[in-house]
């Protein structure tokens, strides 16, 4: 797959928001559409990896933005910035600072808990739709999921993560091999890897990731540890699709039980896909969205 529909950047920037300032683009700046705002996973894993959505700016404007600490945006050394509130709060800075009064959000994966997250901070005024692609939206059952997973891979990969967790040590061979094995099935199941993947692996915010999250995605020691939104989800008022793969860190079983506790929310299971089923089958998530998109925009009025 192509990772970037390969149009040139229409327009590019910085943005000052709490503790330093966020790098932007805009394709499709100038379209008629309602815009699409992007927010990335992670945390700290810049947009590279959601290129393929760039395709969308053929109807609308697309939104990409690095939240701080990772890829092109500012990167201080200041721990006290990875805080879930903060990154509400840098949200909230970039519409505003684009003037997005209307705006689709999608997010993916961390992306997913930091979309939902804002809209039950601030509200859901001007926003048309909600997209959540590979949702974390409760941490509790995100590491419940990958265990079975992880119990399903063989045995000696098992003993390396279990002896790295006991020690303390996740820099070596042994677990390295171990994450990478679990990444190939859950994670992105493409050989090799897209590009525009491995670029955001290398612009990784890893002090934001280990300061947030952990060593793994399946190793969770972070300041997310503990965070559930799923209680809150009956609270969200607008149109509202989920979509995973059938191999996705995000389980299906889980992403079904988050669909129903949002009244007319959609979901759409990718087959032969992960966690990356936006990169893995991209005609069909972007048919997906177009589809959602225009919905949402011909309801014309939150639920």
């Amino acid at each position: 797959m192509n990772c970037s529909s390969q149009q040139s950047p229409e327009q590019e920037g910085m943005i000052p928001v709490s503790g330093g300032r966020v790098w932007y683009r805009i394709a499709g700046a100038h379209r008629p559409g309602v815009p699409l705002l992007v927010i990335h996973g992670g945390p700290g894993a810049p947009h590279d990896y959601l290129e393929p959505l760039e395709a969308l700016a053929a109807e609308r404007p697309v939104i990409f933005y690095d939240q701080l600490g990772c890829g092109n945006s500012d990167r201080p050394d200041d721990p006290d910035l990875w805080r879930i509130d903060r990154f509400i709060e840098e949200l909230a800075q970039v519409r505003e600072a684009l003037g997005l009064d209307e705006v689709h959000l999608l997010g993916q994966s961390w992306g997913a808990f930091l979309g939902t997250a804002y809209l039950l901070a601030k509200g859901s005024a001007g926003v048309a739709s909600l997209v959540l692609s590979g949702p974390l939206l409760s941490v509790s059952r995100w590491i419940a999921d990958q265990r079975a997973y992880l119990a399903a891979l063989p045995e000696d990969v098992q003993r390396s993560v279990r002896e790295a967790e006991e020690k303390n040590e996740f820099d070596t061979p042994a677990y390295q091999e171990a994450m990478m094995q679990y990444y190939r099935r859950h994670v992105c199941r493409l050989d090799p890897w897209p590009e525009c993947l491995n670029r955001t692996l290398e612009k990784l915010g890893m002090n934001v990731y280990l300061s947030m999250w952990g060593p793994s995605e399946f190793t969770v020691t972070g300041s997310l540890l503990g965070q559930e939104l799923a209680e809150r989800l009956a609270e969200l008022s607008l149109p509202v699709l989920f979509t995973c793969g059938r191999h996705d860190e995000a389980a299906p079983e889980t992403v079904r039980y988050f669909q129903s506790l949002i009244p007319g929310a959609e979901l759409v299971i990718f087959a032969e896909a992960s966690h990356e089923h936006h990169l893995e089958q991209t005609e069909a998530y972007l048919q997906a969205l177009r589809a959602f998109l225009g919905e949402a925009e011909q309801s014309g009025s939150p639920r």
